[in-house]
């Protein structure tokens, strides 16, 4: 289809219009259009934008360009109503889509404060080795090098064991993970930086009414966990809170809701507390207990002071006193000050979805698997896929079936114990996919247990604006919290709620994120006064964001989808499930709450997003393989051993019985140091 630029450009100039600054037809509209042809995974939505400007061609009855600006709006306001959101979110896109572009500039928008475009990045390299050079036997295989396998790696080496690591992702720098705000882990509106790529990766996700699609990873319903070294703490905002102790006692504290999974962990919250302390000081956070009545007493601080507050923190502090609840800074897996010979935080605007640019936020690709690989007992495959964990004719674990997806090389490697740490839906489809004669539906089914109880966050927002900024360009933003709302909540009737949530202040917002989750429910979203109300209300209005625990179906669940292949050939996960109606309760009285708070703290008109109801994994998935004492309503035992294998072990959120009223990272890697710490003692 053949669309003159000048057509273009009369249609897309009148969606962001010039005034003091450029329209967007000379602000990258072109340069948006051609990468979105080029790129297989957006080409088609190419194709409906040139179909739209057709059409809009069609109904001028000849040149868009030689119409006065008039005309051409009433044409957009009449186009009908899908083929004009496609319009007016390509003006969006290509307007505040770049971080160092027209848009952003317009706004107050600033990516990378102390540190220029194009700055060396100075971070460490890992020693990684093909498939084929690696030995053929080993004391442990870890599979997955995120937040679980990194750690248990990491002690089990310098315990003495030989280890393995197998990543199905690369380790990547991060100038290779980028700074698309259009690509990325966060927001994936046209791919994503840490994969897996579209083609080859997809999953089915199942409805509630038995209907099924085929998702792509870039797609949120395909519940992304990056894959990279490194994992989500790659790109990961770095909220690092210790679980709660009412976190672990669910069923005991509010009973087990019908149709719900909701129970009790094996463990407590004073079995973790050596283990979170390894973690806040071996891999390292910031922060400060202080202002937090909810938290438990801690033996000793944080090894760094937590970053420093922002203007919206102030404001908001204010508004929580007012209505007595207790706040907080956030605790942080980011360097506040130099730490462990890397830089502190700069404070940019693209941290949650991104790479650190100097490498200052902590996860394990640059703390915890470099001390791995330093001890010599430990080698990391990388760009390498698990499909099989393989039994012998006893159906005793010997190792795994590893594959080269570049190369579609497979081979077997042997291991005296083998550690699953792949991510909640990845881990579980693993075990489904090991079947044998003695494991006819996979390795620790026995009881249908693999794949149930997934669950991770609902997430919901209170939004306010203000008469003054309250947003500081400088990040990472996220520096006030309340965990007052976590447990003890009610409706307004006094119908108690089953859990809660944090509540914290939202990171730095990405431009186009402002533009496609924080303006008013009524602003305009194209014309002169949409490009205003984005320059006016990004720097004044605050946002509180909360995550609230989500109540386990056993419905929700991950199966083997039984006639869609990946690209090896193997079957992909199938994900059904929705909200239990009690996390939809709660999460609206968290909604409330949260925007009440605003409105305490002065903001002249408030609103909240929608309340989630639909499946809840996504970056915090968590529950698929639950930890218990009995093998018939759990898959491994408290330590994170399968049940009824001696040496196959899961360390990452998968055990999560219930996945906590906070961020789940501190507790996945809690829980992997334990599971590493028992293993060395066998």
């Amino acid at each position: 289809m053949d669309v003159p630029a000048e057509g273009l450009h009369a249609v897309f100039d009148r969606l962001v219009p010039d005034d003091v600054w450029p329209a967007v037809s000379a602000a990258g509209l072109d340069r948006y259009l051609l990468e979105l042809a080029a790129d297989p995974t957006t080409a088609a939505g190419h194709d409906r934008i040139l179909a739209a400007v057709e059409e809009l061609r069609r109904r001028a009855g000849g040149d868009l360009a030689a119409l006065a600006p008039g005309d051409v709006d009433a044409l957009i306001a009449a186009l009908d109503p899908e083929r004009r959101d496609v319009l007016v979110q390509a003006a969006a896109r290509a307007y505040y889509g770049d971080g160092l572009g027209v848009g952003a500039r317009m706004i107050g928008y600033r990516p990378q404060p102390g540190r220029g475009p194009g700055a060396p990045v100075v971070e460490p390299v890992l020693r990684t080795s093909a498939l084929d050079d690696v030995d053929d036997a080993w004391d442990v295989l870890v599979l997955g090098a995120g937040a679980g396998g990194g750690v248990a790696a990491c002690v089990l080496a310098e315990a003495g064991a030989r280890v393995l690591v197998v990543e199905r992702g690369e380790d990547r720098r991060a100038l290779e993970v980028g700074r698309d705000h259009l690509r990325n882990h966060r927001t994936s509106i046209h791919g994503n930086n840490t994969g897996p790529s579209a083609p080859g990766n997809p999953r089915v996700v199942g409805s509630a009414d038995g209907t099924a699609v085929v998702e792509a990873p870039h797609d949120p319903r395909w519940h992304n966990d990056a894959m990279v070294v490194g994992g989500g703490t790659r790109v990961y905002q770095g909220m690092a809170w210790r679980f709660l102790p009412d976190d672990f006692r669910m069923a005991s504290t509010y009973g087990v809701p019908e149709g719900s999974s909701l129970a009790d962990w094996p463990i407590t919250h004073d079995d973790l507390v050596d283990h979170w302390d390894w973690v806040e000081w071996e891999v390292g956070v910031c922060g400060d207990p202080a202002g937090h009545r909810a938290l438990a007493p801690r033996r000793r601080g944080y090894p760094m002071p937590p970053l420093p507050a922002n203007a919206e923190a102030a404001t908001l502090a204010q508004g929580a006193s007012s209505l007595g609840l207790s706040t907080g800074s956030v605790p942080m897996l980011l360097n506040s000050v130099p730490h462990a010979g890397r830089a502190r935080c700069v404070r940019c605007g693209e941290c949650v979805g991104f790479s650190c640019p100097v490498d200052a936020k902590n996860g394990s690709h640059n703390t915890v698997l470099p001390r791995a690989l330093a001890t010599g007992n430990s080698s990391l495959v990388t760009g390498c896929r698990a499909v099989e964990i393989t039994t012998d004719a006893g159906g005793r674990v010997t190792g795994a079936v590893l594959v080269d997806e570049a190369t579609g090389t497979s081979r077997s490697v042997r291991a005296g114990h083998v550690v699953v740490a792949c991510g909640a839906i990845e881990t579980a489809r693993l075990l489904l996919a090991s079947r044998s004669d003695h494991h006819p539906g996979g390795l620790g089914n026995g009881t249908d247990q693999v794949g149930r109880h997934l669950q991770g966050h609902a997430f919901v927002s209170a939004f306010g604006t203000f008469d003054h900024p309250v947003v500081d360009p400088d990040g990472p933003g996220v520096s006030i919290a309340t965990l007052d709302l976590a447990h003890g909540n009610a409706d307004a009737d006094g119908v108690p709620l089953v859990g809660g949530g944090v509540v914290a202040n939202e990171m730095v917002k990405l431009p186009i994120v402002h533009w496609s989750w924080a303006l008013p429910p009524d602003a305009p979203r194209w014309g002169a006064a949409a490009k205003a109300a984005m320059r006016d209300t990004y720097r004044t209005t605050g946002h509180l964001f909360a995550q609230v625990q989500e109540v386990p179906r056993p419905g929700n669940r991950v199966t083997l989808a039984p006639d869609v292949r990946d690209g090896l050939g193997r079957s992909v996960a199938r994900l059904t499930g929705e909200a239990h109606p009690e996390t939809v309760r709660t999460t609206r009285h968290i909604a409330d709450r949260s925007r009440a708070w605003m409105e305490a703290s002065g903001a002249r008109r408030t609103w909240n997003d929608r309340i989630p109801t639909g499946l809840l994994a996504g970056q915090h998935q968590a529950g698929t393989c639950r930890m218990g004492t009995d093998p018939a309503t759990s898959v491994t035992d408290p330590d994170g051993r399968v049940h009824g294998h001696d040496n196959l072990w899961v360390a990452d959120a998968s055990v999560h019985v219930t996945n906590g009223s906070v961020n789940p990272v501190l507790t996945i890697m809690a829980l992997a140091h334990r599971l590493a710490m028992t293993l060395t003692r066998l």
